[in-house]
């Protein structure tokens, strides 16, 4: 039988609304601050552009713990699903939107499969600021994905 996930909070799941510092040179904003998500820390960083219409995942991490940034250009559509068995909020799920309308970062703990999709006309920006290095130092280790999007019949979907 499939797991029916509901509408509600995730328990380790942060959101941040951003403010863009705006001046006439541009804009300036703070993205990460220790200090305003303790005990996280970030080990590397790195920025994707997703075109229109196009999805990434959905998936969860084993162990990694993810930090997006949703500045713009580009909105996306996030779909969260808190799928650890022994969290409170376990079954929850979470669709909100982050990007240029509405500057975000989300802070995602290992278990909670995570995907987004540009609902923008044009490409769309996301940086990531995981605390684990992508396949391990010196990337010789196996990559710490459970990756859905391609499975038949998961209740991990992205419309």
């Amino acid at each position: 039988m499939e797991k029916e996930f509901k509408t509600g909070n995730i328990e380790g799941v942060i959101i941040k609304n951003l403010k863009k510092n705006l001046d006439r040179r541009g804009w300036l904003c703070e993205i990460f601050r220790e200090d305003e998500v303790e005990g996280f820390k970030p080990v590397m960083s790195y920025v994707s552009i997703t075109y229109p219409g196009v999805k990434r995942g959905p998936h969860e991490h084993r162990e990694q713990t993810d930090y997006f940034v949703f500045l713009g250009p580009g909105n996306f559509e996030i779909t969260l699903w808190d799928n650890r068995s022994n969290s409170p909020t376990y079954g929850n799920k979470m669709i909100f939107v982050g990007g240029v309308d509405n500057p975000i970062s989300v802070k995602i703990p290992p278990g909670v499969v995570h995907g987004y999709k540009n609902i923008s006309d044009e490409r769309g920006m996301v940086i990531n600021l995981p605390d684990k290095l992508y396949r391990g130092h010196g990337k010789r280790e196996e990559v710490d994905e459970i990756r859905y999007e391609n499975l038949k019949g998961t209740v991990f979907k992205i419309d």
